[in-house]
């Protein structure tokens, strides 16, 4: 049995796909995700019951120790190209596994940390990408809720890309019209008309009123622009 699980993640691999370590909430959201858009995965968790649960809704879901150095290699992560950690509760199982993948020389490695010290732990041990998911959720929900933002998504080096309604001082002018820029500190850099897609911005594009639009800014800039009325 070992054998056969070998053979199919080694084929996974050399796909470039995505390891996902840990299938709780996290890990399991994320799992179901990259499936859906047509990443191979491989799901590898210790509870019986989640594996079952996956099982058909990944390419490959495993019972397994990550802790273990022996038993990934078996299961082949060593040849991934992507891995994320998304063990939660358990530091320890977190900590050793990432380690592990860091040592493997893998490119990518995701890990969910659960406070800061955690994530410390995690950079230096050299995990390339280290995620904060309750922390920037709750963040992004803070964010949502102070103005009509409809979405929100904000960078490093203070930046930040907000979807939002009009305000009603841009409404009926062209974008080069109305100043948008020079008053607020913002590029509205795509639209959506009631019924159709996004389209990028130009100079000559006249906003109204039951429009959408996305805004890229310094992430206080948008912030100001999604509560304008």
């Amino acid at each position: 049995m070992a054998r056969n699980r070998s053979h199919k993640t080694r084929r996974i691999a050399r796909n470039n796909s995505v390891v996902v370590i840990g299938l709780g909430r996290f890990g399991r959201a994320l799992a179901l995700e990259l499936a859906d858009e047509e990443t191979e995965v491989l799901g590898i968790d210790e509870d019986p019951e989640v594996v079952q649960l996956l099982s058909g809704s990944l390419t490959h879901v495993v019972r397994a120790d990550s802790t273990k150095e022996a038993v990934l290699r078996q299961l082949a992560v060593h040849e991934f190209d992507r891995a994320v950690v998304a063990i939660g509760t358990d530091l320890e199982a977190s900590i050793l596994t990432a380690s592990l993948l860091v040592s493997f020389g893998i490119q990518d490695v995701w890990a969910k940390a659960i406070s800061e010290a955690h994530g410390r732990i995690l950079s230096q041990l050299g995990v390339q990408h280290v995620v904060y998911p309750e922390h920037d959720m709750g963040q992004r929900v803070a964010h949502l809720v102070r103005g009509r933002m409809l979405d929100y998504i904000e960078f490093e080096d203070d930046f930040a890309m907000v979807k939002t309604t009009p305000p009603t001082d841009i409404v009926g002018q062209r974008l080069a019209d109305s100043g948008v820029r020079s008053r607020y500190g913002i590029t509205v850099v795509a639209i959506k008309r009631p019924g159709e897609d996004f389209t990028y911005a130009t100079a000559d594009t006249v906003v109204e009123a039951d429009d959408t639009i996305i805004v890229a800014g310094r992430t206080r800039q948008t912030e100001r622009f999604s509560e304008l009325q």
